[in-house]
């Protein structure tokens, strides 16, 4: 049972998923921090908002939309990013590969698949010989 968990997590789109969840949060945090750090000041700067980052008060309800605009100054800077940097040249190769620039995976031939099953059908029966015996 846990070999079959280990084969799961060591197959390759498992950790390609991790890398890039861990990369996108790393990222995430660094927009976060630009938007904190120069954006709201400027937002409050512009607004008049002073280190809230632009406030209105109605009735002594205080509307932050400057934390809102930063927020979707965030969101949108993000969203560039995985655009230009992960779907762009995604879909170059994608339409390379429609053209024929770039080939695909290669897939195996009859024979290696053949090869293959009877290497698999003789480890299964506990026969001698490995692969490249001739069949008798």
């Amino acid at each position: 049972m846990l070999k079959g968990f280990k084969d799961f997590l060591l197959r390759g789109n498992v950790v390609e998923l991790a890398v890039a969840v861990v990369i996108g949060a790393a990222f995430t945090a660094v927009v976060t921090a630009f938007t904190d750090s120069f954006l709201t000041p400027l937002i409050g700067l512009v607004a008049g908002g002073g280190g809230m980052g632009g406030t209105v008060t109605v009735d002594g309800q205080v509307f932050a939309y400057g934390a809102f605009l930063s927020q979707v100054v965030t969101f949108v800077l993000t969203a560039a990013v995985v655009y230009f940097v992960v779907v762009v040249p995604l879909q170059e190769v994608a339409e390379r590969r429609r053209r024929g620039v770039e080939a695909g995976p290669a897939a195996p031939t009859e024979a290696e698949l053949l090869a293959e099953i009877r290497d698999l059908l003789r480890a299964q029966q506990g026969a001698p010989g490995g692969p490249g015996t001739p069949v008798r």
